[in-house]
C-alpha cells in the first residue's frame, strides 16, 4: 500500500484520497448542486414557453454556459493574483463537471424541442423539401452542427476529467487533451449566438452571452501577457517554469 510521511505518521493513499474526495464534495459539489439547482429552477419558472421540456431546454443552457465560461477564467485569475495554477484544480475540475452535467443534459432535452421524434431533422433537410443537398446549411443547421460538435467534446473532457485519466495518459497527454476547453467554448458560443439569432432571444440574455465572451477573452490575454512575462524572468534567471492559463 502506497502510504505518504508526514513526519511523524504515514498516511495510506487511500485515507488521503477519502479525504479528498469528502473535502471536494463538501465544499465544492454541495454549493454547486445548489447554486446550478437555483439557477435552473429560476430561469424555469420565469420563462413564458408554454412546454416542459422547451422550459427544460431553456433553463439548462445558460447556466451551463456560465460555468464552462468559469473555467476558463480561473487559471488567468490565479496568474493576476500571482499564484501559480497546478495542472489539475480540484475547484476547476468540479465546476468543468456541473458544467458537463448541465450542457449533457441541455443537449439530451434540446434534441426533443423542434422536431420532436425526428432527430435527424435537425442536421438534414426533410424530403418534402427537396434539397439537392441534404445536410442543413441554413442558420438552424448550423447551429445543431456546431451544437453537436461541443457535444463531443465535452463528453471527451468529462469522461477524462478524473485522477486514473490523468494517471493513464500523462499529464502532457492529458493536458494536451484538456485545453480543448477553448474549442469547446468556441462550439458553444456558435450555438448559443445562432439559437440566439434564431428564437430573436431578449436582450438581457443577449447581453449576459456578449459579457462571458468578453470577460474571457480579456482574462484569457491577460493570463497569457502575466504568463508569458513569467516565463522570460524565469528564463532570464536560469529557472524553467510552467504556468498553466
Amino acid at each position: 500500500m502506497i502510504a505518504f510521511s508526514t513526519g511523524k505518521s504515514r498516511i495510506p493513499m487511500g485515507t488521503l484520497r477519502t479525504k479528498r474526495l469528502v473535502r471536494r464534495l463538501g465544499t465544492h459539489h454541495l454549493s454547486l448542486a445548489a447554486a446550478t439547482a437555483s439557477t435552473v429552477f429560476c430561469l424555469y419558472i420565469t420563462r413564458p414557453y408554454r412546454d416542459v421540456i422547451t422550459k427544460l431546454s431553456f433553463s439548462t443552457a445558460y447556466p451551463a454556459l456560465v460555468l464552462l465560461v468559469i473555467t476558463l477564467w480561473i487559471g488567468p485569475w490565479n496568474l493576476l493574483r500571482g499564484h501559480r495554477t497546478p495542472v489539475s484544480s480540484d475547484l476547476r475540475r468540479d465546476i468543468g463537471i456541473w458544467a458537463g452535467i448541465l450542457g449533457i443534459a441541455h443537449t439530451i432535452i434540446g434534441f426533443c424541442v423542434h422536431m420532436r421524434g425526428r432527430p435527424w431533422l435537425y442536421f438534414i433537410y426533410p424530403r418534402s423539401q427537396h434539397h439537392s443537398f441534404p445536410l442543413r446549411h441554413d442558420i438552424f443547421g448550423f447551429a445543431n452542427e456546431t451544437g453537436l460538435i461541443a457535444t463531443i467534446v465535452l463528453v471527451v473532457l468529462f469522461a477524462t476529467s478524473n485522477d486514473y485519466s490523468l494517471r493513464r495518459m500523462g499529464t502532457p497527454r492529458w493536458k494536451q487533451l484538456q485545453r480543448w476547453n477553448y474549442a469547446l467554448f468556441l462550439f458553444v458560443l456558435l450555438h448559443t449566438v445562432a439559437y440566439q439569432t434564431i428564437e430573436k432571444q431578449h436582450a438581457p440574455f443577449v447581453a449576459a452571452v456578449v459579457a462571458c465572451s468578453a470577460m474571457t477573452l480579456c482574462l484569457q490575454a491577460l493570463g497569457f501577457q502575466r504568463r508569458r512575462a513569467r516565463q522570460s524572468i524565469a528564463t532570464g534567471s536560469g529557472v524553467e517554469q510552467e504556468y498553466e492559463p
